[in-house]
């Protein structure tokens, strides 16, 4: 599944870019840069601010960098989560303290997503906004009927202090922002540009897909981002080649900082290993 779903992020945008009556790379890179930072940097530094593991923050910018990669392997993005909670029971935390902390930090994001898509809601039609609300509603159904029958399953911490949940959210929305304008910049390299505020809302309308998992580049999401772009006016092929890219660039600087971050773990393990033995002869 993965392999076909990189394949289809390359083979996309080498097909329906040549269609196109212009294309400039600029725009990508304008829109590129900040997005990088918004995820590579901004994203850790959220999970930082409600950590309870004392670890640095180099520690949790490697440690993200690194599941961010497993992330765009699997469907959902469920390997980046499971990573994570790897690093933090590595630092002698819990299992179910680790787990707890992972949840916590998906709902710092989700919040700042949420706000995003409420104010993009004015956009949505009637019978999507029910949808998100029913699977809401749904999903916390779930919650408090495991918490009354199996307590036990539901991870617990204590919350952070309101002002670290406050620095969380601020860089959750200062991400969601990087978003929209790697969004915006893949389509002005198309020729067919929307405003941020359109922008915002596909990519509001588009979250209610994410439900659905599936692999990055080919996902649910990837597919309503497309069709709302095509409802904003935007041509089909520049629609499809615009968000088949924003997925394509998604793994370069995966590879490269998330693997880069793996090597340098595994050399230095290696190193203390064998510096161990050393000192043990």
């Amino acid at each position: 599944m993965v392999v076909t779903a990189v394949t289809f992020s390359i083979v996309v945008p080498l097909e329906t870019i040549p269609r196109l009556p212009q294309f400039s790379p600029w725009p990508v890179v304008v829109g590129l840069v900040p997005w990088i930072v918004g995820k590579y940097v901004l994203c850790p530094l959220r999970w930082h601010a409600i950590s309870e593991s004392r670890r640095s923050r180099r520690w949790h910018l490697a440690a993200y960098a690194e599941s961010e990669l497993l992330g765009l392997l699997t469907p959902g993005h469920v390997g980046a989560d499971a990573w994570r909670i790897k690093r933090l029971r590595g630092t002698g935390m819990p299992f179910g303290s680790a787990a707890a902390e992972v949840a916590l930090d998906r709902l710092v994001g989700a919040i700042g997503l949420v706000a995003f898509v409420g104010f993009a809601a004015s956009t949505l039609p009637v019978s999507m906004a029910l949808t998100a609300l029913g699977l809401a509603a749904g999903g916390l159904a779930l919650v408090l009927a495991v918490r009354k029958v199996r307590p036990q399953w539901i991870p617990r911490r204590p919350l952070p202090p309101f002002r670290r949940l406050v620095h969380g959210l601020v860089l959750s929305m200062l991400y969601q922002v990087t978003i929209v304008g790697l969004l915006v910049g893949t389509l002005e390299a198309t020729g067919h540009g929307v405003s941020p505020l359109e922008a915002l809302g596909a990519l509001g309308a588009s979250q209610l897909a994410g439900a659905v998992p599936g692999p990055q580049g080919a996902s649910p999401r990837d597919g309503a981002l497309v069709v709302a772009l095509i409802a904003l006016g935007v041509p089909w092929v520049a629609a499809l080649g615009a968000v088949t890219l924003k997925a394509l660039l998604a793994w370069a600087p995966g590879i490269l900082l998330g693997g880069g971050c793996l090597i340098i773990a595994r050399s230095f393990r290696r190193h203390e290993g064998a510096r161990a033995l050393t000192a043990g002869a």
